[in-house]
């Protein structure tokens, strides 16, 4: 299909205006020479966390800034290309002037969402846990399934993860598992995510070969950070240790550092087992508590909010996603209606699709209720 160059330009140069209106670039400079201030000082590595948090930042605001300043040159380059092209009556320069501006409008697309992003949480690092449902066997094998395909998206970004916590079932698969994704803005990306995702296929624990429907569960919650205000009094807490232990029960070690950790109050049980000692555990199961309760707490707010303004209706149904392998194979949303029909990609963790259109149609919602 022939690109219309000055009309897709024109869409571009616009989409990058609202970009950098959202970025606002003068308050991110800003912060560069405020970050670079603090990273300059000579006493800055007396304190080692604290230098990881203005190094981190320094890097994370540097990366902003230069996407958006690079995004404009590319723009500026690609229409001197297609000129070009076409003073000279040159195929070759316009089919490489067409080929780059289908690389740019994916990336300013991309671009685009990252400014979507702008829930009060949406920038922090996320938990996610994920549950077996309805099923059976197939439904645990379906939990490791999601597991994987969210690991090997973060793989993918080179986005550093670490996982929490792994219950395994006893024929094969997942009773539950849990992992944290260490990167900025994880928790805005994944928690389009949360729901229930819906697996149909034939069977391979089924003999006779059936066709089988399964179901898992999909959290996402942001992580807790220091200047949170998360207080659990220790008389709220039950705290009980037993020895942590891997695929079919097998002992991983001989002491009892495992921790599962129950809020009295809410019922909220979080366990842990992947961390070396009892105390770490501990500091770790506290940690997601706290995470999930500082969403509890801001979900409280919302429906208050809503029940004021009359509408106490779900942001989300039940099923969020298809995963059909038999008849047939399709990826597809409930929500959003995209879909893909290359499952094996998207169990590979080729997901950027289904999230960028989660968010797009989750800023579509909030704008109908606003």
């Amino acid at each position: 299909m022939a690109h219309d160059f000055p009309e897709e330009l024109k869409t571009l140069r616009a989409t990058m205006d609202s970009v950098r209106e959202v970025i606002d670039l003068p308050r991110l400079e800003a912060q560069i020479a405020e970050l670079e201030q603090q990273a300059s000082a000579p006493d800055l590595w007396d304190d080692p966390d604290q230098a990881q948090q203005v190094t981190s930042a320094l890097s994370r605001a540097n990366s902003e800034h230069d996407r958006v300043v690079e995004m404009d040159q590319r723009i500026d380059d690609v229409e001197v290309l297609v000129q070009m092209g076409q003073e000279e009556n040159d195929a070759a320069t316009i089919a490489e002037a067409e080929a780059e501006l289908t690389k740019i409008t994916k990336a300013v697309g991309e671009l685009e969402v990252r400014t979507l992003l702008s829930g009060e949480y949406d920038e922090r690092e996320a938990v996610v846990t994920i549950r077996a449902g309805a099923g059976g066997v197939d439904a645990a094998d379906f939990a490791e399934m999601l597991m994987r395909m969210y690991l090997r998206w973060a793989e993918r970004h080179g986005y550093p993860t670490k996982v929490m916590d792994t219950s395994y079932a006893e024929e094969a698969g997942l009773k539950s598992a849990t992992f944290e994704v260490n990167v900025p803005y994880a928790f805005g990306n994944l928690s389009v995510e949360a729901g229930t995702h819906r697996l149909v296929r034939i069977s391979p624990f089924d003999n006779q070969g059936r066709r089988q429907t399964s179901f898992a569960a999909v959290e996402v919650i942001p992580l807790i950070e220091s200047d949170d205000t998360i207080d659990i009094p220790e008389n709220e807490l039950k705290i009980d240790v037993f020895r942590s232990s891997g695929p079919g029960g097998q002992s991983v070690n001989t002491t009892d550092s495992a921790v599962r950790m129950t809020h009295i109050p809410t019922g909220i049980v979080v366990s842990m087992q992947n961390e070396k000692s009892q105390i770490q555990n501990r500091a770790a199961a506290l940690r997601v508590l706290q995470s999930r309760l500082l969403l509890q707490r801001k979900q409280e707010e919302d429906a208050k909010k809503k029940e004021l303004a009359g509408d106490v209706k779900a942001s989300w149904g039940d099923q969020m996603r298809s995963y059909v392998l038999h008849p047939y194979q399709m990826v597809k949303d409930l929500r959003t209606e995209y879909e893909v029909g290359n499952t094996s990609s998207v169990l590979d963790g080729d997901i950027d699709g289904f999230m960028e259109a989660g968010i797009r149609w989750r800023r579509g919602q909030d704008r109908a209720s606003e």
